[in-house]
């Protein structure tokens, strides 16, 4: 062994054993949220003097536990722990078997209700506590339909995903694109090639079910395919929309000083005596999203209303909404702006199914 050998095994070492203990620490942390979600949710089930606490159980038990030096349990975070673990709870067995040496009593306490758990999942729990980590966890567990879950948490593992992407992910509607591509296969190999580098196209009724886009087979179904069959279809947009909307312009292209924008859709409305401007996004609701809105609005206050026009309407459709955000973002504004998502509707189950055993397959 001569002296460069030498600083490059204690490189080397060094890096194997960092990432060996921040794993350890995610696994530990992953499961003691885990485990205080079974807890909460065994004596939600099962406590003598549950009736004492009701509603506001996760209230006190945060207050409690800061006493004993947990300060940063809160009650919503106690919530998401609760519903961690009915999310997956297959992960009770993985819990006392592999990952961790708890104390006796505890581990007795749950080992008397592994018999109960014997939820089947398509990837082993070890996989996925060893490869996502809790931040992981959160996003996923917002997700209701399982397969759909299965879905991500197999391409966040095959991509070595961040929680950034894999939210980004969700929010371009990735699961969704795959089940109307022609060729999944191949829109999942140029999502996950692209991953890092993927740029995703930064009221009235909620939410809008767009079962009509009728979008044609094509081998990859992007982000900019919806904005198109979204576009492409306005009878039955307006449908969807509600009585009273005539179709303007799409891609209606403004100008701001020296600037040019181009608006999704713009409408007149006959009954509001309005124009109505709709932005369409392939992402989650964004504060952001609704200043661009608002300056389109403010030009067609100053610009476009002729007499006996009320003032103009803004309508943002994204994938999902944060309600508060959008309470927030919206709450100083004079312009009279509504959020929504909309969904989309997807083929037949069972080829969704398809194309996640397939990709199960691929790494086994």
């Amino acid at each position: 062994m001569n002296f460069i050998q030498l600083t490059q095994h204690i490189k080397q070492t060094h890096d194997a054993l960092q990432n060996y203990a921040a794993k350890a620490i995610n696994i530990g942390l992953t499961l003691r949220n885990y485990l205080i979600g079974y807890f909460i949710v065994e004596y939600e089930q099962q406590g003598e003097d549950k009736a004492t606490y009701g509603e506001h159980l996760l209230e006190k038990i945060s207050l409690s536990l800061a006493k004993s030096e947990l300060k940063n349990i809160s009650a919503g975070e106690l919530s998401r722990f609760r519903q961690f673990y009915t999310i997956y709870p297959q992960f009770l067995g993985t819990v006392s078997q592999k990952l961790l040496h708890l104390p006796e009593q505890i581990l007795g306490t749950v080992s008397q209700r592994l018999e109960v758990k014997s939820d089947k999942s398509i990837i082993e729990p070890v996989k996925l506590l060893s490869n996502l980590s809790f931040s992981h966890f959160s996003e996923l567990i917002k997700i209701s339909d399982p397969l759909k879950r299965s879905f991500y948490e197999i391409e966040c593992i095959n991509g070595t995903w961040g929680v950034r992407e894999l939210r980004r992910q969700i929010n371009s509607l990735f699961f969704e694109r795959t089940g109307l591509s022609r060729k999944p296969e191949k829109l999942i190999t140029l999502v996950q090639t692209n991953a890092e580098k993927i740029n995703i196209s930064e009221i009235i009724k909620s939410p809008f079910t767009f079962e009509f886009l009728g979008i044609k087979p094509k081998d990859i179904i992007l982000e900019s395919d919806l904005e198109q069959a979204i576009m492409d279809n306005i009878r039955d947009f307006l449908l969807e929309m509600g009585n009273g909307f005539c179709f303007e312009a799409r891609q209606k292209k403004i100008l701001i000083e020296d600037d040019y924008f181009f608006i999704d859709m713009v409408f007149y409305h006959r009954i509001l005596h309005c124009h109505v401007l709709v932005e369409i996004k392939v992402d989650k609701f964004r504060h952001e999203y609704i200043g661009q809105l608002n300056a389109y609005l403010e030009h067609y206050k100053r610009h476009e209303m002729n007499d006996g026009d009320n003032l103009p309407i803004g309508i943002l459709l994204v994938t999902s909404k944060n309600n508060t955000l959008v309470e927030y973002a919206t709450g100083t504004l004079d312009n009279q702006l509504f959020v929504s998502r909309y969904l989309l509707e997807l083929p037949q189950k069972e080829e969704l199914e398809r194309i996640i055993e397939q990709e199960v397959r691929k790494k086994e």
